[in-house]
């Protein structure tokens, strides 16, 4: 497989159009776009997806109707025979693939395919390790009050393939003036060379080390959205990543918003960090010629996320806050920051597949502000071994019994705070399912 090294944009442009063959790994939301938005475009195709019970009856039929190769089960390597172009599910490591592909092939992200077909809108990039959704919305709302067009997508739910698939069906539609993308770790690794206009890095903590070999694959991973920049573009970071402008060479105009600024105090969104993640995305509107006015007024209208330190419900006086985005431990630090500071001690449930990071270190923080900790699922023993005889610990299998126990202890003025600091996937099929059973289980409480 060839280095990155050795990709350019134009490269893979070159490849598309001369008609490369490209295989398909992953069946989810952009496996099936790339495929859909490239079917259009007459490209060879193979699909690959371990688990074929898993795809959708329509979509199963569409690559029955269009004739599409499809490979399931385990991967093997002559079923990767011919692969020209490698376009991964983003869940999937790359370090799974080498053996299997050939020695000329090369990987390239959904993103980065889809851009070929989308060239004349900038892109507005948004990566992090915590805080990537929430501003990507701040950002999409801002740009919108300004009376700007808007595709919002990448990580955040909607590929980029199906804005472009949609420009090439209907060209007639409506252009976006800015694309504001969430991108991830795992989607900027097969970014090779990806033009970026605006990026944003928010922040960077240890997180998905179970999918990178190491914290500095991470950290490369995060600024594939710089490095690619030239004078032209704008490097937004917050002033812990500062250094990583020298170090990584950037070309472009480099901008270090001020973590601390309380610009947008109009808005139901709760903690400083959200103050944070408005200034960020302040800093890179701006560039796109939006007015402050505009930029505060939609602060003001902004209400608070899904699953991001959402309020569900008052019982007896305690508050019920559903932060199931919280999937890290830095995450945690933030959500206990943010309940802290509207007042209330907290009870906290934690608790699924531990994806990494300082628990001890986080100790001066829990022992100020944390009545008692719920644990429940996986990592028990990752938790207790951090926390035992150093905070009020109970632990139950399920979340609905933890929630339970914590109903008991609390008292009026209290939060029962659901911010787990891991994955959802030792019980759920993903963070929203998680979310949505704490919700279920607390609008049922009596």
């Amino acid at each position: 497989m060839l280095t990155k090294n050795m990709i350019t944009f134009d490269s893979i442009r070159m490849k598309i159009y001369d008609k490369a063959t490209v295989h398909v790994v992953g069946g989810g939301a952009s496996g099936r776009a790339v495929l859909k938005l490239l079917e259009s475009c007459d490209t060879p195709l193979v699909f690959h997806e371990k688990n074929e019970d898993k795809l959708l009856p329509e979509f199963k039929a569409w690559l029955e109707e269009k004739k599409i190769p499809c490979f399931f089960g385990e991967h093997k390597k002559e079923n990767f025979k011919g692969c020209e172009i490698f376009v991964p599910s983003p869940g999937a490591a790359i370090a799974e693939f080498t053996e299997f592909l050939p020695r000329n092939a090369i990987a390239v992200s959904e993103t980065e395919i889809a851009y070929l077909f989308c060239e004349d809108v900038p892109i507005l990039g948004i990566t992090g390790t915590s805080g990537k959704t929430t501003t990507t919305t701040i950002c999409s709302a801002i740009l919108e009050e300004q009376g700007l067009s808007v595709f919002t997508g990448g990580n955040i739910g909607t590929p980029l393939s199906e804005y472009a698939l949609k420009r090439i069906e209907n060209p007639e539609s409506q252009k976006a003036d800015v694309l504001v993308l969430e991108l991830s770790s795992f989607q900027l690794q097969t970014c090779n060379a990806l033009p970026v206009h605006v990026g944003i890095c928010l922040n960077i903590s240890p997180n998905h080390l179970d999918y990178h070999k190491d914290m500095q694959e991470y950290i490369d991973a995060k600024m594939e959205l710089f490095v690619h920049q030239n004078e032209n573009d704008f490097a937004i970071l917050s002033p812990d990543l500062a250094h990583l402008a020298k170090k990584y060479r950037f070309k472009a105009t480099t901008i270090i918003f001020n973590d601390e600024a309380k610009n947008f105090l109009r808005t139901k969104l709760l903690g400083q960090h959200n103050q944070s993640n408005a200034e960020a995305a302040w800093q890179a509107c701006k560039l796109f010629g939006v007015s402050f006015e505009n930029a505060q007024k939609a602060m003001e209208k902004m209400a608070p996320m899904a699953n991001r330190l959402e309020f569900i419900r008052e019982l007896d006086g305690v508050n019920y806050i559903n932060d199931t985005k919280c999937t890290t431990v830095s995450a945690l630090e933030v959500a206990i920051k943010a309940v802290s500071e509207a007042g209330h001690p907290i009870i906290l449930l934690a608790g699924g597949k531990f994806k990494g990071g300082d628990l001890e270190g986080i100790l001066p923080l829990m022992q100020k502000y944390v009545k008692h900790v719920a644990l429940y699922g996986a990592s028990r023993e990752i938790f207790e071994g951090a926390w035992k005889d150093k905070l009020s610990l109970s632990y139950n299998e399920k979340m609905a019994d933890a929630i339970l126990c914590a109903k008991e202890i609390a008292e009026s003025g209290d939060a029962i705070l659901l911010a787990p600091a891991t994955s959802s996937f030792d019980q759920y099929k993903d963070y929203i399912a998680r979310g949505n059973d704490f919700k279920n289980t607390v609008l049922n409480l009596k």
